[in-house]
């Protein structure tokens, strides 16, 4: 009898942990069920189960602190998702909050995508029951907070609907695209849907959402062909998944406060390659606004009822994904017009070197007329001894060209209070390094 009560109290005791599918589930198909795992900083290690009819005999809700509802979408080959753990850990260590991990595996895992579509709105419905008991014991519509990925974002988007858009925050993860391109605003996420809506979409081409669907809407290196990502079938499963995925790992750079992704309000991505939407004066004191948790600082300044903002960046390919920016702004004076890229490289004191990324278009250079370039490197150097410029035309035949330039200045967009570095008057010779010491600008440059 002490062995059979021994084993009664450990399964008892026993965590309850997100459910663990196979390929075989998926091919026979999954009925919906809905769990949610709570999780905080009193339980951080071992979840509890909230009772769908009995919210309030949770004993480690608290409903006078923030809710987080992190919701993960499709699941092909039913596998707990690979970053539930990162994105449990991270945000606990962020913020004292309740985190709701709501687990619907069992209707996500089937390989008929349509079938775990339409559980969406389903998932909506069950978790409405929860939010309505939770909003009874004394939450907050204004402190909930859903992390959406995939079709999880249309999911929170469908709660926020039901309580008329006064959730606190949603943000979306690559909301879906197949099955919602076409869908009106009350069909899938919507800036609506809740007080603030950030959406990072970085699968626009392929398995995520192409068109803005929040207050602001992020588009890391143009919300397509994420860096380190395979270019090829060949790659096999992770050809399909890396760049839908890379909006979760991107949300999660942002929790671990290694640094900030800057991002920049634009029009579009080549404008931002063009160096157009770099200075954020109309958005100061508050800047550029940042990616991921804490993009909702950024909210005050938009006005109410405007339209969606896109903010546009680039990433480097490897966690953290921070790119150091500097805009160079050039002035040539050549009579004839010339085409081409100039490659920058930054040195310290040291001697430790940086280099840039160089734009895919070419700039066009004319008489006294300036251009901006965008220069991403990945990794800052805070006090710059020396820079290296190249000039390029990329031509293999023909001959080698010069770059009259009369002004040149380089301006750290990360860090705007730096000092800015000028140099004057010099000709870069196609295809030939040009190192120098800057000097500082002076207040008159324009």
């Amino acid at each position: 009898k002490r062995i059979l009560c021994f084993f009664i109290l450990c399964f008892l005791q026993k965590c309850p942990e997100f459910t663990d599918l196979n390929i075989g589930n998926a091919l026979s198909g999954t009925k919906l069920r809905v769990q949610l795992l709570l999780y905080t900083r009193e339980n951080p290690d071992c979840s509890e189960r909230i009772i769908e009819h009995n919210v309030t005999a949770s004993e480690y809700l608290n409903t006078t602190k923030k809710i987080v509802f992190v919701i993960h979408g499709f699941r092909p080959t039913g596998s707990p998702p690979a970053w539930l753990g990162d994105m449990k850990k991270f945000l606990l260590s962020s913020e004292d909050i309740n985190l709701v991990i709501v687990d619907w595996n069992r209707g996500a895992t089937t390989v008929n995508y349509i079938t775990a579509v339409e559980n969406c709105r389903k998932v909506a419905e069950i978790l409405k029951n929860y939010i309505d008991q939770m909003l009874v014991d004394g939450a907050s519509l204004d402190s909930m907070y859903m992390i959406g990925v995939s079709l999880g974002a249309h999911i929170a988007g469908f709660v926020g609907q039901k309580y008329n858009g006064r959730l606190g925050r949603i943000t979306g993860l690559d909301p879906a695209g197949p099955s919602f391109t076409q869908e009106p605003p009350e069909q899938r996420l919507d800036p609506t849907d809740a007080q603030f809506v950030d959406v990072i979409h970085s699968d626009i081409d392929a398995l995520g959402f192409k068109k803005p669907l929040g207050t602001i809407d992020f588009y890391p290196n143009g919300g397509m062909d994420q860096p380190g990502c395979p270019k090829t079938l060949f790659s096999g499963l992770q050809y399909f998944k890396c760049d839908h995925q890379r909006s979760v790992f991107l949300f999660l750079s942002s929790l671990k406060g290694e640094c900030d992704i800057i991002t920049y309000p634009c029009d579009s991505y080549l404008d931002y390659k063009r160096g157009k939407c770099v200075d954020c004066d109309a958005f100061q004191p508050m800047s550029c606004p940042v990616l991921g948790y804490h993009a909702d600082r950024w909210k005050k300044l938009l006005i109410p009822n405007s339209s969606s903002t896109k903010a546009y960046f680039d990433t480097s390919d490897k966690d953290p994904f921070c790119m150091y920016n500097y805009l160079l702004d050039i002035t040539t004076w050549n009579k004839s017009v010339r085409r081409g890229f100039i490659k920058v490289k930054l040195s310290d004191y040291a001697g430790d070197t940086v280099e840039s990324e160089i734009n895919s278009e070419a700039s066009t250079f004319q008489q006294y007329k300036r251009v901006k370039i965008l220069a991403g490197f990945h990794r800052d150097i805070e006090k710059i001894a020396k820079i290296s410029l190249t000039f390029s035309t990329k031509t293999l035949i023909g001959p080698k060209h010069k770059l009259r330039i009369l002004q040149m200045k380089l301006k750290s967009l990360n860090n705007p209070k730096r000092m800015q570095l000028c140099r004057y008057d010099f000709v870069l010779m196609e295809n030939t390094e040009l190192t120098f010491k800057p000097i500082p600008c002076s207040e008159k440059s324009p």
